[in-house]
C-alpha cells in the first residue's frame, strides 16, 4: 500500500494500530449528575474506549463551558457497546462494519487547502472538524464569547446537552472529541432569516492506512421572536473517494415566537462515512423548517430529534437521499415528540436506491397525551431503480391523546407510474427522455425547497449529474 501524502502526514496524528488490551480512559474532572451516572449500563467495549481515548488524548485545550457536556459522554462511553445489526434495534437494517475496518487517526491542524467562496456574508469554515474561520453578526467560536446573553444561553444549552437521554455513542464521540463550537446567537426580535449562515465543513483523508475522524460540533440559539437562516454544508475537499469519518452534530433552541429555517446539504466523498446528529428543541408558536438532501458517502447515518416544549408549535421536514453507488448505504433515523396542545407537524421523506445500495427510513412521531389537538402528517416515498436495491422504511405515529388529526402513509416502488410515462410519450417524447424527466422532479420537489437559489442550483445540478452517473453504474451491476 501506498504511504499517505505529505499533505495527509501534516495533518493526522498517528494512527492506533495495535492498542494494548487494557486502556486508560481519563474522563475530566467536571462534576456528572446522578441521573446520567445511573443511567450507565454495566458493561464495557475495547474499540468504544480505544477510539474514546484517542479522542480524549487529542483534545489538549477547549473551552471550559464543554467541561459537563465532555465529562458525562465520556462516563457514558465507559460502558457504551457497539452498536451491530443483532445487538441494536436502532441499527437493525444499517450495517456499520465500515467504520470497523481502518483504524482511526485524528487531525492534528488543519489541512493548508484554500478556503471555498461563500455566497453569502456570515459564513463558518470547519476543516476536518477544526474550526478554521467564523464571520458574521450572529456568529462566534465558543471559546470567543464575550460575558453576557450569548455566552450564558451557550453555556446553559451546553450543560443541558450532557442530560440528553436519546443519544448513542456516536453523540458521545463527538462530545469527547469536538476541539470547539461554533455559536449561531440571534437576539430576541432580530429577523435574519433573508441572510443565512452558512456553514461550511470540509473533510479530508489522511491515506490508505487510516481512517481520519472529525468531530465538529454547531450550537444553534434564537432568542423569543427571532428568525434565522442556516445553510449546513458537508462535503469531501480532498481526492475523490476519500476514506474518513466526519461525526458532527448540530443542536437548536427556538425559543418562542422564534423561526429556525435549516437547509442541509451532505455530498461527501463516495469513500467517507458520515454518521451526524441534529437535536432540535422548540418552544411555544415556535416554528422549524428543514430540508436534507443527501447524495454522498459510503456509509450515512442522520439522527433527527425534535422536541416540541410547547403549545401551537409547527415542525416541516422533508428530505430526499440517493444512493448512485454500490453498496452505499443512506438512513434517516427521525423522532418528533409533542406534548403539548395544537402542535402541528409535516414529515416528508423521499429516497432513490439505484445500484446496490441500500435506504434506510426509521420515523417516528410521538404525541403523548397532552398533545390535543394535534395535526402530524408522515409521508415516505421510496423509488427502486435496481433489482439489487434495497429498501426498508418504518414510517410510524405512536398516538397516546385522543383528540388528534394524524396521517402516515409510504409508497414503495420499483417503476415509475406508466400513466406518468404514457403522457410524455404521448407528445414525442421518448421513454429514457421521460424516465429522467420524471426522475429528476421526483427529487426536486425536496431540493426547490431550499430557499436559497446559490445553494438550490447547486444542489439540482449534483443531483442531476449524480443520477445520470448512476445509470451506468446499476447496468455494471447487473452484468457483474
Amino acid at each position: 500500500m501506498s504511504s499517505p501524502s505529505p499533505l495527509c502526514a501534516a495533518s493526522c496524528s498517528t494512527a492506533l494500530r495495535a492498542p494494548p488490551p487494557l486502556l486508560r480512559f481519563r474522563r475530566s474532572a467536571a462534576p456528572v449528575s446522578a441521573s446520567v451516572a445511573r443511567a450507565a449500563p454495566a458493561v464495557s467495549d475495547d474499540l468504544v474506549l480505544r477510539i474514546a481515548e484517542q479522542l480524549e488524548d487529542s483534545v489538549t485545550s477547549s473551552s471550559p463551558l464543554l467541561d459537563p457536556l465532555r465529562s458525562a459522554s465520556a462516563l457514558s462511553l465507559l460502558s457504551t457497546p457497539w452498536p451491530t445489526r443483532r445487538s441494536s434495534e436502532a441499527f437493525r437494517f444499517t450495517d456499520i462494519s465500515y467504520l470497523r475496518s481502518f483504524p482511526i487517526s485524528l487531525p492534528s491542524r488543519a489541512p493548508d487547502l484554500a478556503p471555498p467562496a461563500s455566497p453569502f456574508p456570515s459564513h463558518v469554515l470547519f476543516s476536518d472538524g477544526l474550526l478554521v474561520s467564523a464571520s458574521g453578526v450572529h456568529v462566534s467560536a465558543l471559546a470567543d464569547l464575550p460575558p453576557g446573553r450569548a455566552r450564558d444561553r451557550a453555556a446553559a444549552a451546553l450543560a443541558a446537552s450532557a442530560e440528553f437521554a436519546h443519544k448513542d455513542l456516536f453523540y458521545d464521540f463527538n462530545a469527547v472529541g469536538a476541539r470547539d463550537v461554533v455559536v449561531v446567537h440571534v437576539p430576541e426580535g432580530v429577523k435574519a432569516a433573508d441572510d443565512p449562515v452558512h456553514i461550511m465543513l470540509a473533510y479530508t483523508n489522511c491515506g490508505v492506512e487510516s481512517m481520519l475522524m472529525s468531530n465538529p460540533r454547531i450550537l444553534v440559539v434564537a432568542e423569543k421572536e427571532a428568525e434565522v437562516a442556516i445553510v449546513e454544508e458537508h462535503f469531501g475537499a480532498g481526492e475523490e473517494g476519500g476514506c474518513y469519518w466526519a461525526n458532527p452534530v448540530a443542536e437548536i433552541i427556538v425559543d418562542a415566537g422564534a423561526r429556525v429555517v435549516h437547509s442541509y446539504m451532505q455530498r461527501q466523498s463516495f469513500g467517507a462515512a458520515h454518521t451526524k446528529w441534529t437535536v432540535v428543541q422548540q418552544d411555544t408558536s415556535s416554528k422549524y423548517e428543514f430540508v436534507e438532501v443527501s447524495t454522498g458517502a459510503k456509509l450515512n447515518r442522520h439522527n433527527l430529534h425534535i422536541q416540541q416544549l410547547g403549545p401551537e408549535t409547527e415542525t416541516e421536514l422533508s428530505t430526499l437521499h440517493l444512493t448512485s453507488q454500490n453498496k452505499q448505504i443512506h438512513d434517516l433515523h427521525s423522532k418528533l415528540i409533542l406534548d403539548h396542545p395544537r402542535g402541528f407537524s409535516r414529515q416528508l421523506h423521499k429516497c432513490i436506491a439505484c445500484c446496490t445500495g441500500n435506504s434506510i427510513f426509521d420515523g417516528n412521531i410521538k404525541v403523548n397525551r397532552y398533545a390535543q389537538q394535534t395535526d402530524a402528517g408522515q409521508e415516505t416515498k421510496c423509488l427502486i431503480l435496481s433489482p439489487k436495491a434495497l429498501v426498508n422504511v418504518k414510517p410510524n405515529l405512536q398516538i397516546i391523546a385522543d383528540d388528534v388529526k394524524c396521517t402516515h402513509g409510504a409508497a414503495i416502488s420499483g417503476e415509475l407510474d406508466p400513466n406518468e410515462l404514457f403522457y410524455f410519450q404521448a407528445r414525442g417524447i421518448n421513454a429514457q427522455t421521460a424516465t429522467d424527466a420524471l426522475l429528476y422532479f421526483f427529487g426536486a420537489h425536496v431540493i426547490k425547497r431550499i430557499p436559497f437559489k446559490p445553494i438550490n442550483e447547486k444542489a439540482l445540478a449534483e443531483f442531476k449529474e449524480l443520477l445520470a452517473s448512476s445509470r451506468q453504474t446499476t447496468d455494471e451491476a447487473l452484468l457483474s
